[in-house]
């Protein structure tokens, strides 16, 4: 096998493409954040990176807060939509037809079409560059009911959730297997 090399970027494909609301009931916005991740478990950590000329980068600096809502086939064209218009201009929520959602810890507002809505209180703002990186912990998940089974689990399978790889969103339609399925031990017969 040969590989090309290419200069130092960002290609570590898929990401999520996620919508990233903030602000307040009353002046929200909603952006797309595909630089998201977790960055630990105990306490649930995650991080979104932000470009401070974002209309969103000082709604979230001052309130220290925003919700990271998980995205699907059926949100792929308002995820798009709401990342490419700025909330200065248009609000997005009503522009999409998206339901605003009180939250249990925090002032800004969930989508209520999403499947999982995250919220999440800034710990610490890193300055790397282009982007700004929001460090915060996961003070709630909010899952819709829909997809909790009988047993009490989430069903993720059945989200139908997007991810972007390298300026395109794609489905993720199959589960191929699951954590430890590689040396878990086949049952007798």
């Amino acid at each position: 096998m040969s590989k090309t090399m290419w200069k130092p970027g960002t290609f570590i494909y898929p990401i999520p493409a996620v919508m990233v609301s903030c602000g307040t009931f009353e002046k929200s916005n909603i952006m797309t954040v595909a630089w998201t991740g977790i960055l630990n478990t105990n306490p649930a950590m995650v991080y979104i990176s932000v470009r401070p000329e974002r209309y969103s980068y000082n709604l979230i600096k001052e309130s220290g807060e925003f919700v990271i809502n998980l995205t699907t086939e059926d949100l792929a064209f308002a995820t798009d939509w709401c990342g490419v218009k700025s909330g200065a201009n248009v609000d997005k929520f009503k522009e999409m037809k998206l339901t605003k959602e009180k939250g249990n810890f925090v002032k800004c507002p969930m989508i209520a079409e999403s499947p999982v809505s995250v919220e999440c209180k800034v710990k610490e703002i890193r300055e790397l560059g282009s982007h700004h990186m929001f460090v915060a912990e996961v003070l709630a998940i909010n899952a819709d009911d829909k997809y909790i089974d009988e047993k009490g689990a989430f069903d993720i399978s059945k989200c139908d959730l997007i991810a972007y790889a390298n300026g395109g969103y794609y489905s993720l339609d199959k589960k191929i297997g699951k954590f430890g399925y590689s040396v878990q031990k086949k049952k007798k017969k």
